[in-house]
């Protein structure tokens, strides 16, 4: 998608699946399995999205997907078919050398995870070697001493690689990053999470990360299990609906496997969403 100067686009890197219940929540089974058929394990298959951003002088990366490292590891826990940002950023004619700054979302594995990669030696290094990542501190503090609820979402070799070669900057709350590029820290589904926001023109553009991981989450109630502070997602989910309703805002969905960008509509007190291609 063109946006003036700039453009947007949706990069997979594969899939993968989750409980049903931990990723729709409080909302029942019956509502959710009829557009989201679990397995015989409860999981549902969800989508690992990234999105690139290019403006005359940058390309940005938001999130990085699982990446290579534990391929085989997550194959029975989550179903894994992964590995495949590189591919797509090759499809854009670029390679991992040809990315300026990753702006990550949060430091959970299923978004940091193809920020480094294994060598044929196995030494950890990063896949964007020259590329400046930014992260939240509050987000990079809870990552690196998480609590119990928490621990598993994260795996050191997946940022301190990259902070030994000096290339995270910490970011300390909302944020310019460059002309009509901005973020803003929602808390919620984790500590320090940001929302990515877009606009060129008369375009606007909301990558909402964990937030919003799907249009099914477009309904107030639907937030996830496994969310730091659900009732910091409630709020924030309203505000960012109310915004991308009231002023024409594209928010494209971090997990949504089909459906992965369009625009909402509230319409007496019900939210409408129309798919578009990214």
């Amino acid at each position: 998608m063109k946006m003036g100067a700039n453009s947007v686009k949706v990069i997979s890197d594969g899939t993968f699946m989750l409980d049903g219940g931990v990723f729709f929540g409080q909302i029942p089974k019956v509502h959710w399995e009829s557009h989201s058929k679990p397995d015989r394990r409860n999981r549902v298959r969800l989508s690992l999205n990234c999105l690139l951003v290019q403006t005359p002088q940058k390309n940005i990366l938001i999130d990085s997907g699982v990446g290579s490292k534990r391929l085989d590891s997550l194959k029975d826990s989550h179903g894994l078919n992964g590995n495949k940002l590189m591919k797509g950023l090759k499809e854009q004619g670029l390679g991992a050398r040809d990315i300026d700054i990753v702006l990550l979302t949060d430091l959970h594995f299923t978004h940091i995870g193809g920020c480094t990669k294994l060598d044929r030696s196995g030494e950890v290094l990063p896949t964007f070697p020259k590329a400046e990542h930014l992260i939240q501190k509050a987000s990079w503090d809870d990552a690196i001493a998480p609590n119990e609820r928490m621990a598993s979402s994260f795996h050191s070799d997946d940022f301190v690689p990259i902070a030994d070669k000096g290339l995270v900057t910490l970011l300390d709350g909302d944020t310019e990053l460059a002309p009509g590029i901005n973020v803003k820290v929602t808390g919620g589904p984790s500590v320090g999470h940001q929302v990515v926001f877009i606009e060129s023109g008369s375009h606007r553009v909301a990558y909402a990360g964990d937030l919003i991981p799907s249009p099914h989450h477009l309904s107030l109630p639907c937030i996830s299990s496994s969310d730091y502070t659900p009732n910091d997602s409630l709020a924030q989910k309203r505000e960012l609906l109310d915004m991308a309703a009231g002023h024409g805002w594209m928010l494209v969905f971090g997990h949504a496997l089909e459906q992965r960008a369009g625009y909402v509509e509230l319409r007496n007190g019900r939210t409408q969403f129309q798919t578009v291609e990214l």
